[in-house]
């Protein structure tokens, strides 16, 4: 790989960890202030960006070199940042920082479309997914060791409350806000592809509906509305699950305490990850990536066994195994639709389509499992229907690949017979 692909993956890194380590703090400032009840909404007002500025952002990310996007888009976040630390309701901060990722994200997955040959989408899906999972990592590690009692008592013990105010969360949303500013020193140094890029319509509702054609476009492709179909499914099930996690396992393990000893249990989930990612781009080949689909039935199926397990490591291997199918079908997905996408659409434009689909995913989920607490359910038994959810939507995608292909074989059958 070039050394830019590298600092593409730096800048990456960076960001995502600063997202998650604030993702943890902004849940510790809701259960100190006696809202617990808004954590899942963190979630979808992060989501909410993705959403309501599909069409836009990928416009602004096509309208001008991706590095400058990046480092605009960081620039956001680091605004996000700053109100979380100034006492702002952290569901509006959040949400700030949501729309910085909503702008930065078509042109982190844009880039390597112009940057790469289509032959290494997948090679290089699997990198990014696996640091960004690694990021996950390790700012669900940070954010959690920042939350501890032990830590609050000892940024509170310094004499520093002119700069982070009287609470020990200050002080450790000014250090995550520190890896913002180091994303955006690489973002400084991202290679120009030489990709000629199209001026950004002055006319919101133009580019309203040419969003609109790019969706519709995409969901028609056969190869696209496939791959589509899985990312837009998973991504949704993988925020929720995060939230599912942390709450589950303080009421399943005695062990498990606090918000801090469950975001060390989604880890596991993380780490599982990681290695289906790196697993997938080196089995998996961009033409082969459909053979994959499978695998989002057995991590359903996987999930319906964790209401089962009462033994800490056990559940630690299960999370790892639903993480590993995961990151092991997502990435060979990934790189199908971006392949497609930049074919069909342009890099930002496709990824803009993609990241709608996935976070209108997110906010369904989201609002389905907050409907799900409201009603008084378990947790437990909200695993179970996700799990079936996910068998389920998994099994009518893979029906749908094979009937797309019977369709194929078909049309190709009646050619050969004219």
């Amino acid at each position: 790989m070039p050394l830019g692909f590298y600092i593409i993956m730096a800048a990456q890194f960076f960001s995502a960890l600063a997202d998650n380590a604030l993702l943890i703090l902004a849940i510790a400032i809701l259960k100190s202030t006696g809202e617990p009840e808004y954590e899942p909404l963190l979630k979808s007002f992060f989501a909410i960006s993705y959403v309501a500025l599909a069409a836009w952002v990928g416009a602004f990310a096509d309208s001008m070199p991706k590095g400058r996007v990046m480092l605009i888009s960081n620039a956001i976040k680091v605004i996000g940042c700053l109100l979380l630390f100034a006492d702002v309701h952290p569901l509006y901060a959040y949400a700030i920082i949501g729309l910085g990722a909503a702008a930065y994200s078509p042109a982190k997955y844009g880039i390597l479309t112009e940057y790469l040959p289509h032959r290494k989408l997948v090679v290089a899906n699997g990198w990014i997914e696996g640091l960004t999972v690694a990021a996950i990592i390790l700012g669900t590690v940070l954010g959690g060791a920042l939350t501890r009692d032990k830590a609050m008592m000892w940024f509170d013990g310094l004499d520093f409350t002119h700069l982070f105010g009287n609470t020990g969360v200050g002080a450790g949303i000014a250090i995550t806000g520190v890896f913002y500013l180091i994303a955006a020193v690489f973002n400084l140094f991202i290679p120009n592809t030489g990709v000629d890029h199209k001026p950004l319509h002055n006319n919101p509702l133009y580019l309203l509906h040419d969003f609109y054609h790019c969706l519709k476009m995409l969901w028609r492709d056969k190869l696209g509305q496939i791959s589509l179909a899985v990312t837009t499914v998973t991504w949704g099930v993988a925020h929720a699950l995060q939230i599912i996690v942390i709450n589950w396992g303080p009421e399943t393990f005695d062990k498990i305490h606090n918000t801090s000893d469950a975001t060390l249990l989604f880890v596991w989930v993380a780490f599982g990850m990681a290695a289906g990612a790196v697993a997938a781009s080196c089995l998996v080949s961009l033409r082969r990536s459909v053979r994959v689909i499978p695998l989002g039935i057995v991590m359903g199926i996987t999930m319906l066994l964790m209401p089962f397990i009462t033994n800490l490591n056990i559940a630690r291997a299960m999370l790892f195994a639903i993480g590993a199918c995961g990151g092991f079908f997502v990435v060979p997905m990934n790189a199908l639709l971006q392949h497609r996408g930049h074919v069909l659409l342009g890099a930002g434009h496709s990824i803009a389509v993609q990241n709608f689909n996935e976070n209108l995913s997110t906010l369904l989920i989201n609002a389905a499992y907050s409907l799900l607490i409201l009603v008084g359910l378990g947790i437990n038994t909200i695993i179970v229907l996700f799990g079936l959810f996910v068998i389920v939507s998994m099994s009518l995608i893979k029906w749908w690949h094979e009937a797309n292909q019977r369709k194929a074989d078909d049309v190709a059958q009646l050619d050969n017979v004219s």
